[in-house]
């Protein structure tokens, strides 16, 4: 398995190329904006994209879905209650299938798990691939994602902080925005985790 990070237009969102080395078939996860990039990305490497995976359906994770979709005919996935949103949040999206708590995906040697872990919107997802969290805007590097919009629920969301928290092991984590970090340095320093697990006090929060 293969990756490659691009980071896409005016909220630099955090897209992931992942593909299948022998059959040169290829998974996005929250292709935002940029599809002409997209496409020559997957050009470049000589890859067939099978499927496009979304965290959660706001528009700066969605925004290229529907030129991709019309591109290649690849799948589109996405959790169902995230459609509960105003349309000007999730403006762009386009999607042909919806996967929920549990589900799992396979794309050749790419096997995702799905986590439903709502907070930053109702239908925000982990996906799981081995050693690896993609989780969209639900943590960041010392941060997590807003509460304030259509949607959002800061309860849901420390209670999905400590979720994430609890997965045994370490994994690598890929947010949505910003730089990479591990779920480790996130349980020892993160405050925002750091709450959810009633570790520590935030006044205010």
């Amino acid at each position: 398995m293969q990756m490659i990070t691009m980071t896409l237009g005016l909220y630099e969102t955090n897209c992931y190329l992942l593909y299948d080395e022998a059959t040169r078939h290829a998974v996005l996860i929250d292709p935002g904006y940029e599809p002409e990039r997209l496409l020559g990305a997957l050009q470049k490497h000589g890859l067939s994209l099978q499927a496009i995976l979304i965290t959660h359906a706001h528009f700066d994770h969605v925004g290229a879905t529907q030129p991709l979709f019309e591109a290649t005919g690849c799948r589109i996935y996405v959790h169902p209650l995230d459609l509960s949103m105003p349309p000007y949040l999730r403006r762009g999206l386009v999607n042909t299938d919806f996967y929920e708590e549990g589900d799992n995906l396979d794309f050749d040697s790419l096997h995702f798990q799905v986590l439903h872990t709502p907070g930053h919107t109702p239908g925000c997802v982990i996906l799981v691939l081995g050693d690896k969290l993609f989780c969209g805007d639900l943590l960041f590097r010392g941060s997590c994602g807003r509460t304030d919009g259509a949607g959002g629920s800061w309860d849901q969301m420390l209670s999905s902080l400590r979720r994430m928290a609890e997965l045994p092991g370490d994994y690598l984590v890929y947010p949505g925005h910003g730089e990479p970090t591990t779920l480790a340095r996130e349980r020892q320093s993160n405050v925002f985790m750091l709450r959810a697990l009633g570790l520590k006090s935030m006044p205010g929060l």
